[in-house]
């Protein structure tokens, strides 16, 4: 018996919801969800489905914004009973939203797992001469948390900002090796409490830890990184024919495109080295704080020793002289670090402003013309040397030839004839005459 193709998407989307993603791939989820199904042949497909809702991650809320589905591309007569049949497989819908002038709507299901399973059944399917376009909805009270301290967990997280309103989810971002990013996100059941959240943060100085660290509160930038454009969604405006003329190719050296695709990667290089030493400098600064308030952090306790037992204070006292002695030494290595960066940075900028001189002139060079500002250069000498002032004086254009006063004329000079003298006066690019006596 060959399954339904429905069927084995909901078993195949089971799979990679509930079984660690190192144990499945294309080929390996494919092969057991065939498996599967010869393996329940004879058992009822619907009791599968109906204990589905079950099979929830521990701990994992029902009918989240997690769990909301955007519904598009909707016929215009559509009733909210029609729309409600369209996902009565799925479970019990929580809310329930159409918009017939616009055709779209939104619908919540119970897990997050069943609504997955909606999404990639109903995507794309027909219905009364349109494809229904099924997607997650976005979620409009999520908020992005930075600046957390490594000591922060999924549990504080959400006790801590509980207190603003019910949530829905509260995760801390770690990376491949299970490190805190210092990020987060905490999604709210409402937008008001999100709004609370958001501007009791903003304008006061919310701290998680010991250590005084504020948390940053911001509204989550959410992105389609499963999705995200399929042709068929593709905008097919005059711009778009005119830049699909061409197909995908690696550029020829030499070539126009070669050049100027050697110059966008060029630039990209700058900003990536721009960008790295912005993130050095911002390290070494919240290093050099991190300093400053253990310093500070030392001096209070020295202020509240110092109110008490004298002797304690003194021990106290030398024990901080020594740590400040060990921070400056710090800092001062950091500074010349830091100096040290900025020149080669610096050198570095240098060096790819004139790698990119180069290649201009030689792009320029190559396709048969020089750069302007080297052009109006060299115009701008030869006229110097060539031409004198139209408006200068008569005696000016015409110095005397005879000896009197002051001028310098041929007579006067010994051994420079008529000839000599006439054609400098004429200039280099003109025809020289001799000058009979």
């Amino acid at each position: 018996v060959v399954p339904l193709p429905h069927q084995e998407q909901l078993v195949l989307t089971f799979l990679h919801f509930y079984l660690p993603k190192r144990f499945i791939c294309s080929a390996s989820a494919a092969f057991i969800c065939h498996l599967i199904f010869h393996c329940l042949q004879k058992t009822d497909f619907k009791f599968l489905k109906s204990n589905l809702s079950l099979l929830r991650r521990p701990g994992e809320k029902t009918y989240t914004q997690r769990c909301r589905l955007f519904v598009g591309n909707l016929p215009a007569d559509i009733t909210e009973d029609e729309f409600k049949r369209l996902f009565a497989k799925y479970g019990e819908p929580g809310e329930v939203f159409i918009n017939k002038g616009k055709g779209f709507g939104f619908i919540k299901l119970e897990s997050r797992a069943l609504a997955e399973i909606a999404k990639a059944e109903l995507d794309d399917i027909p219905m009364r001469g349109r494809q229904l376009r099924v997607r997650f909805a976005t979620h409009a009270a999520a908020l992005s948390i930075r600046n957390l301290s490594p000591y922060v967990s999924n549990e504080l997280l959400e006790e801590a900002f509980s207190q603003f309103g019910p949530i829905e989810r509260a995760i801390v971002i770690v990376d491949d090796r299970g490190r805190s990013t210092g990020k987060g996100i905490v999604e709210f059941a409402s937008k008001p409490a999100a709004r609370k959240a958001f501007e009791r943060c903003t304008e006061g100085v919310f701290l998680l830890t010991t250590t005084p660290r504020p948390v940053i509160v911001e509204p989550l930038e959410q992105l389609d990184d499963e999705d995200g454009l399929p042709e068929k969604l593709a905008q097919k405006n005059p711009m778009y024919q005119k830049e699909r003329e061409t197909p995908p190719r690696f550029a020829q050296p030499g070539t126009f495109e070669y050049e100027y695709s050697q110059r966008w990667k060029s630039l990209d290089e700058m900003e990536k080295q721009q960008r790295d030493q912005v993130e050095k400098n911002m390290k070494d600064a919240k290093d050099k704080l991190e300093s400053e308030m253990e310093d500070a952090y030392h001096e209070h306790q020295a202020n509240l020793l110092r109110q008490g037992d004298r002797k304690n204070w003194r021990r106290m006292e030398e024990l901080h002289n020594q740590e400040m002695q060990k921070r400056k030494e710090i800092q001062l290595r950091q500074e010349e670090e830091r100096r040290r960066r900025e020149e080669e940075m610096m050198l570095r900028q240098r060096e790819m402003e004139e790698q990119m001189r180069r290649q201009r002139e030689e792009s320029y060079s190559r396709m048969g013309y020089m750069d302007p500002r080297e052009r109006d250069m060299r115009m701008g000498g030869t006229s110097t040397m060539n031409m004198g002032d139209p408006y200068g004086t008569a005696a000016q254009k015409f110095p005397p030839l005879g000896g009197g006063g002051t001028g310098l004329g041929y007579e006067t000079s010994p051994g420079v004839g008529q000839t000599s003298m006439t054609s400098s006066m004429m200039g280099s690019d003109m025809v020289m005459y001799p000058v009979t006596a």
